[in-house]
């Protein structure tokens, strides 16, 4: 690090170029505030990988100066890394009070609760760390609870917006503090950094409760059992499906894990309002009359294991879709998840349903949390940045949020469009982006946090692709010649018994590998198991046009 005597720094350890696994930093001298601590979910080339989270080496090695963890909101691209974050570095974490419940239900699954110093906080707390003082402001998002962040500084101070949007009649009647972002702009703000996940998209983004009339109307119009699926975390939209059975006389079962611990925490924590006899258990449905039942579940992306998908394959127990029955799609596909969803469509169609499904305008089902292009440009004219970074989201949309910054007035040489690990530098006089941080992305696979790295990933598409052969050759331990046949097994390459000829192939040339071999080198292991598979190689290719892995053992007798 360069010297950091009144010196802001900002960067990002995830969440540029990309949607989720958000974390930033805010370093003001020896002091460091870490922004979310969220997870991503691995797209259909990282073969095996659960989860995505970021690479904290820099943390690690200024373990001593990071004051604490600051999470804005609840969703999982913000929550989801935090017990591995933990596991490597246990500092202090903030957050609001729903947040704080979902963060406890991870803390608890990963054995963590006891050992985590967890503090709750409001839109109206105050924070101080020394020469740093923090504040909130209440904004909306879909999901309750969410706030940014302002870092009072010596030199200024550092605005992040969290996630949100402008929506002016939300179902929770908690509407932004508008005039609090207008106070914060008004003292001054340094440096802003505002999400850019719909800065493509023009205009103002529909209230949350335009779509509750809706659902409402589908509840009625359905003829029989009603499945709709959302986010589990969107606590606004199953406050309607709620408010929506109640009004048409049904009954609601929740299926998933994260739709039933969810509902528990924010119906606890007063974010949920569900009459005392409206749940049902998935074994009751079957019992009553299906227009008096609606079913509420996860899967809405397309998820294998989610509730949704294993109901549109019959395969959840108690519970399972006929015809005439209504499935309800309220959300729209993250993008990559389109084939999945597409699938789960198919399904429900050829189960006879009746499915409502596509982008939210087309059938009023859904709403996006973010920012069109009309909110990020109010956000940046109640703040009036005089430096500004666009973040949370992929490369275009961080451009059009320059644009849009720049037709409300920003500087475009005060615009720093960054990578993760770039850091901006901000002093009395000027903001410059120069150097560098460690940054990049651990793969979480089952229980291994960062044991799976590229080498590993390559070798699971190569099996996925191609396939693999395995070769046994058993050779005298005192002169290295075989002693029986080489004994080849394929899988995933060729169905054996109809390549006989090719394995017969594949034994003889190990044959004369292995003899030619064994007379210049003697038993050497390594010389005959590379010559063997360079032969093997050579010949599948020549035969197949196919390059499985090849796996040689050499046992010595």
């Amino acid at each position: 690090m360069t010297n950091l005597e009144n010196t802001l720094s900002i960067f990002a350890l995830g969440g540029i170029n990309e949607i989720g696994k958000n974390m930033y930093v805010v370093q003001y001298e020896d002091d460091i505030f870490v922004i979310d601590c969220g997870s991503k979910f691995p797209d259909e080339s990282l073969l095996g990988i659960d989860l995505i989270i970021q690479d904290i080496t820099y943390l690690q090695q200024n373990k001593d100066k990071v004051r604490a963890l600051i999470i804005t909101h609840g969703h999982e691209d913000h929550i989801g890394g935090i017990p591995y974050f933990l596991k490597q570095l246990n500092i202090p974490v903030y957050a609001t009070e729903l947040t704080a419940g979902l963060i406890n239900l991870k803390l608890k699954e990963h054995g963590l609760l006891r050992h985590t110093e967890l503090t709750i906080f409001h839109a109206a707390s105050k924070l101080s760390f020394g020469n740093v003082d923090i504040s909130f402001f209440r904004t909306n998002h879909s999901i309750p609870d969410c706030v940014g962040i302002v870092f009072h500084t010596p030199i200024g101070a550092v605005v992040h917006t969290g996630d949100f949007k402008f929506d002016l009649t939300p179902v929770n009647n908690d509407a932004p503090d508008i005039h609090k972002m207008a106070e914060i702009g008004k003292n001054g703000v340094l440096v802003l950094l505002s999400e850019s996940t719909n800065a493509e998209r023009p205009g103002f983004n529909p209230s949350e409760i335009t779509v509750g009339g809706h659902i409402e109307e589908e509840f009625r119009k359905a003829q029989k059992k009603v499945f709709i699926s959302t986010f589990a975390s969107n606590v606004h939209r199953v406050q309607q499906v709620v408010d929506a059975a109640q009004k048409t006389g049904r009954k609601l079962a929740l299926l998933g894990r994260s739709m039933i611990n969810v509902v528990s925490v924010a119906t606890e924590l007063g974010h949920l309002r569900i009459p005392d006899d409206m749940l049902i258990e998935p074994y009751e449905i079957g019992k009553m009359d299906p227009e008096k039942v609606a079913v509420l579940c996860t899967g809405s992306q397309g998820e294998p294991m989610a509730a949704l998908s294993r109901l549109s394959s019959s395969n959840f127990r108690h519970v399972e879709i006929l015809p005439d029955d209504t499935v309800i799609l309220a959300s729209s596909p993250i993008p990559g998840n389109e084939k999945n969803v597409s699938r789960i469509i198919d399904n429900l169609y050829l189960l006879k349903a009746n499915v409502i499904y596509g982008s939210g305008g087309s059938t009023g089902m859904h709403v996006s949390g973010h920012a069109n292009q009309e909110e990020l440009k109010l956000m940046l004219t109640l703040m009036k940045p005089k430096y500004f970074i666009p973040i949370h989201g992929e490369y275009r949309m961080l451009y059009k949020h320059k644009q849009l910054a720049e037709s409300v007035g920003v500087d475009r040489e005060n615009i720093f469009i960054i990578n993760n690990g770039d850091v901006v530098d901000v002093d009395h006089t000027k903001a410059y982006q120069t150097r560098r941080v460690h940054a990049g992305r651990v793969f979480v696979d089952g229980l291994g946090v960062g044991d799976v790295r590229n080498i590993v990933l390559r070798d699971r598409r190569v099996l996925s692709e191609e396939g693999m052969l395995i070769i046994v050759i058993t050779v005298s331990k005192t002169d290295g010649q075989l002693i029986s046949e080489p004994d080849t097994i394929s899988r995933g390459f060729v169905y054996e018994p109809d390549a006989k000829e090719l394995i017969k192939e594949v034994n003889e040339i190990v044959k004369t590998t292995v003899t030619n071999l064994s007379s210049i080198h003697g038993s050497k292991r390594t010389a005959i198991r590379q010559s063997v598979k360079k032969s093997v190689e050579s010949l599948l290719f020549e035969r197949t046009k196919r390059r499985p892995m090849i796996l040689s053992f050499l046992i010595e007798i």
